[in-house]
């Protein structure tokens, strides 16, 4: 189910869309610029709770952790 969404433009901006509408279909174009604008701030701001969500998660390792699994890493070069 679809919706209409007007908005208004400069005169000049619609005179220059009637001048290309032959080479642009102008619905399409806006509904995907609306579409992808959406997409990136959904995006965001998933990777804001994200970032939220790792600076608030309660880090704990047991001692002498870091030490063992860096020369797990190490070991696992040679």
């Amino acid at each position: 189910m679809s919706e209409v969404v007007s908005f208004k433009v400069k005169k000049e901006i619609k005179e220059k869309m009637e001048l290309y509408k032959n080479e642009v279909n102008w619905s399409e174009e806006l509904r995907r610029f609306v579409e992808q604008k959406i997409a990136e701030i959904e995006a965001k701001k998933g990777v804001e709770k994200i970032l939220q969500e790792l600076t608030n998660a309660n880090w704990s390792f047991q001692k002498g952790m870091s030490s063992e699994l860096i020369r797990e890493d190490r070991d696992a070069d040679s």
